[in-house]
């Protein structure tokens, strides 16, 4: 009812009827003023209410997606574990073998070649049930928050509904593209450690040196682990900005945003009106 009463105050400031000029202009601004302040101060526990709950239920989003972030993780870490006892050449029976003459050089670099194809491979088959999962409870999990959000989102529903499938699709398309990455990644890392044992030490007279080469192997694994744990990061950090950003969106900002502190200085009625019913 105050805001009613409020707005109809406003009513011929709204250009619709012949352009009306209060008689006291500075008393009817300080009087508008006023009677905001009283309306914003009736609101604000409502805003600030809203404001939580959307806040609450989005960092509800956030918790439910990290495990899956975490699987990622630890996949990659047992992986490149897994990965770096295959191709360990620095064991006394690989050291002889490299030392040991150009025949066994040669047929132990090729076994180790045949390793990281083999390894990389399944690598990228066990990694995928994973990505898959994270994709799948992208969806159920934004569903969720669809329910939970819906009673408490000063949104229309047709708003909140926009924004959460606009969420869904950011989020998905970023699981994608992640996944992605980390295939190509596995790519490149299955070719430089091939390029690393090809034709190594083959040559009349000249054995690798093993601890060099176990040394590549170990600095090609860290890399590869390094870089895909930032894009796992990276990922999470747009999972934290996406979500804010609908916050923003379905509910008002807290009580003492500069939102909703008009000033009345300008000479634009139409402004203020539209900022007032805002």
């Amino acid at each position: 009812n105050n805001m009613n009463k409020f707005l109809e105050k406003l009513r011929p400031l709204s250009g619709s009827e012949a352009p009306w000029l209060p008689q006291d202009p500075v008393g009817m601004r300080q009087q508008l003023q006023e009677e905001l302040e009283e309306v914003k101060a009736r609101l604000q526990p409502y805003m600030a209410e809203a404001h939580e709950l959307v806040g609450w239920n989005l960092e509800g989003l956030r918790q439910q997606l990290k495990p899956y972030t975490m699987d990622l993780v630890e996949q990659v870490a047992l992986r490149v574990q897994e990965l770096q006892e295959q191709l360990r050449v620095v064991g006394e029976d690989t050291k002889a073998q490299l030392l040991g003459g150009v025949d066994e050089a040669r047929a132990l670099l090729q076994e180790l070649q045949s390793r990281v194809v083999h390894h990389t491979g399944r690598f990228k088959e066990l990694f995928h049930p994973y990505a898959e999962s994270l994709v799948r409870g992208i969806g159920r999990h934004v569903q969720e928050l669809h329910r939970s959000v819906a009673p408490h989102a000063p949104a229309s529903p047709a708003r909140l509904s926009r924004c959460v499938q606009v969420l869904s699709r950011k989020l998905t398309l970023k699981a994608k593209a992640l996944h992605a990455r980390i295939q190509q990644n596995l790519d490149q890392l299955r070719e430089e450690l091939s390029r690393a044992f090809a034709g190594t030490g083959t040559e009349e007279g000249a054995g690798p040196d093993p601890q060099m080469l176990s040394e590549e192997v170990r600095q090609r694994l860290q890399a590869f682990r390094q870089d895909t744990y930032l894009q796992i990061a990276a990922f999470t950090r747009a999972i934290d900005q996406e979500t804010e950003e609908v916050q923003q969106q379905l509910a008002p900002p807290p009580p003492g945003h500069s939102a909703f502190a008009p000033e009345f200085q300008q000479t634009d009625s139409g402004k203020v009106l539209s900022k007032l019913q805002a």
